[in-house]
This record gives C-alpha cells, sequence and structure tokens, in this order.
C-alpha cells in the first residue's frame, strides 16, 4: 500500500521541474494526481507517463480555471492535496524594471495560490486536506534584481501562516517549502556557480523539493503553518566566508 492511497492530489506547474517530481511522487505512493499547467502539449505527455495521473488546463489567475479544475477533482472525491507550485521568475531592479513585468510575477506567484486555497478552501476542509506552497529562499531573504520573485515568495509565506491559522479548526494544515537553487527549466538562465559557496555547493533536484512536499503532506501531522527549507545550506551562510581567519 502507498502512503497516499485513495488521495487525490492537484498541483499546479505540474508539467515541469519540482510540479513534475512531485506528480511522480504521489503518484508512485498511490494518489490520484491532477497535473494542471497552462502547457497542454507538456502536461498531457507528463499525464500520459504516470499512472493515476490525469491534465487538467490551468491558468492559476483565472478563477473560472480553477473553478473547472476543482469540477474535474470532484468526480472523483474531495481534494485532499493542493500544490501550489506554478510560477515565473523575471529579473529586474527596482529602478528599471517594467511595472507589467512586476505586476506578471506577482500575480502568478502569489495572487493564484490565494486564488486556489479560495477556491479550494470547501474541498479541502471536507478531505480535512493539506495545503503546499512552493515558495523560495528568496521569502526569507533579498536578491539584487529580483525584487519582484522576492517580492511574491516573501508574500506567500505570509499568506500560509494565515491560511494555517484560518483552516485549523477545519484540521487542515498548510505549509511554505523555500527551496534554494534547483535545477529546473525556470533556472536554466541561472549559473552554477551561485551554489558554489553553500556547505553542499550544488543545484538541488526537482526529486529533493519533491520529498520535502510528501513528507509534509503524509508524516509531519503536527506541523503547520512553518516553513520548510531545501536549499543545500544557502540560508545557513557562506562556506568561504566562513573558513576566513
Amino acid at each position: 500500500m502507498g502512503r497516499f492511497d485513495g488521495k487525490r492530489v492537484l498541483i499546479t506547474g505540474g508539467a515541469r521541474g519540482i510540479g513534475t517530481a512531485t506528480a511522480r511522487g504521489f503518484a508512485e505512493e498511490g494518489a490520484e494526481v491532477f497535473i494542471a499547467d497552462v502547457l497542454d502539449d507538456e502536461g498531457r505527455a507528463v499525464a500520459a507517463e504516470i499512472q493515476g495521473a490525469r491534465f487538467v488546463h490551468l491558468d492559476v489567475t483565472v478563477e473560472a480555471d480553477w473553478r473547472a479544475a476543482l469540477e474535474e477533482v470532484h468526480l472523483h472525491g474531495p481534494l485532499d492535496v493542493l500544490v501550489n507550485n506554478a510560477g515565473v521568475l523575471e529579473f529586474g531592479s527596482i529602478a528599471e524594471q517594467d511595472p507589467k513585468s512586476f505586476h506578471h510575477v506577482l500575480e502568478i506567484n502569489l495572487y493564484g495560490p490565494w486564488l486556489g486555497m479560495h477556491v479550494a478552501a470547501d474541498s479541502l476542509r471536507a478531505a480535512k486536506g493539506v495545503v503546499v506552497n512552493i515558495s523560495s529562499i528568496a521569502g526569507m531573504m533579498g536578491y539584487s534584481n529580483l525584487g519582484a520573485y522576492v517580492a511574491s515568495k516573501w508574500g506567500l509565506r505570509g499568506l500560509t501562516k494565515t491560511a494555517a491559522l484560518e483552516l485549523a479548526t477545519s484540521h487542515v494544515r498548510v505549509c511554505s517549502i523555500h527551496p534554494g537553487p534547483i535545477r529546473t527549466p525556470m533556472t536554466s538562465v541561472v549559473d552554477e556557480s551561485i551554489a558554489g559557496g553553500q556547505p553542499i555547493p550544488r543545484f538541488g533536484s526537482p526529486e529533493e523539493v519533491a520529498s520535502m512536499v510528501l513528507y509534509f503532506a503524509g508524516e509531519a501531522t503536527y506541523s503547520t503553518g512553518t516553513e520548510f527549507v531545501v536549499d543545500g545550506g544557502a540560508t545557513v551562510g557562506s562556506v568561504a566566508l566562513a573558513d576566513v581567519s
């Protein structure tokens, strides 16, 4: 038997990277997985490769898409696990970033998860379910030229705590997961050298983040409203600086 036999899991941004790895992990543990994305062809291809997976089109900024996706899930039962993973990364300084770009990042990375929890709240209450919001270590520290991304991920961290408080009486647990540098299509433009000063001096894999998602959804039954960090020690400090005497 798998840890998630009979459970229904909806994963946004499921067509690539952390989302795909998380979908595979839940499916391997018996869950019925709904891969949600705007990348229809890629999402369908991933779902076809994973036993027990279905694809649903979902733009996380569109309420009607969320409601349609939930209707698909509800054909099989209430939603047990919502993984808000969809996100975008756009560079730009505070002085120079186009305001439309800033708004676009917040709309997907922050408004999208809020909208998902807003629409799915009753279903999650019925299932005494779990919400996992994929934030970032950029939700714990600043990064130059990533103001929109940092703002969105700090916001998601705070939103997680509010959701945990509001849903606690319905036995719904909510957490934020904060990956460091993870090798995904979104970070393909980021040089590997940025991980060189970490205690674990490499990029992480999507599977390493997925393992934390499954841990919270399964075993971490006494945790809610908190942060789980998967960052190779990046937020601890720099090994190179620590060696300076």
